[in-house]
């Protein structure tokens, strides 16, 4: 095999080493039993959404439900680590940029103040667990 495996590639550094990663300060050890958490539906341009969310320190937990035909009323800047639990979705990009389409068991993330802006758009529906 070639020089450099894949954690070398990817410059993927051990856990815990405290030179890059996210940093999660002030985050507390607890678990979260997402069906206790009251839910909030919002409207998008098309659709609706059903959100159950939790600050945790400074990051924001969040499984959402997109509805059929859901499309985000709005683009985005903020960054995000998103999970796909279920069902299927697109970012679509402000500047026309090709959307990446996510399904189940897909990730996707970006930086905050990344540009192109980003929005969702899920035509039949998805579940997904959101880290922001």
């Amino acid at each position: 095999m070639a020089s450099g495996g894949i954690a070398e590639r990817m410059r993927i550094t051990p856990h815990g080493d405290g030179r890059n990663g996210l940093k999660l300060s002030d985050l507390p050890e607890v678990s979260t039993d997402w069906t206790r958490v009251a839910p909030t539906s919002v409207v998008g341009a098309s659709g609706k959404a059903t959100i159950r969310a939790r600050q945790a320190g400074s990051v924001q937990l969040r499984v959402v439900e997109y509805g059929a035909g859901y499309l985000a009323d709005h683009w985005c800047s903020k960054g995000h680590v998103i999970y796909v639990i279920a069902g299927s979705l697109a970012i679509e990009h402000e500047d026309g940029t090709p959307p990446f389409r996510l399904a189940s068991g897909m990730t996707w993330h970006v930086s905050d103040g990344a540009v192109p802006a980003h929005r969702v758009r899920s035509e039949h529906g998805a579940t997904v667990f959101i880290v922001d």
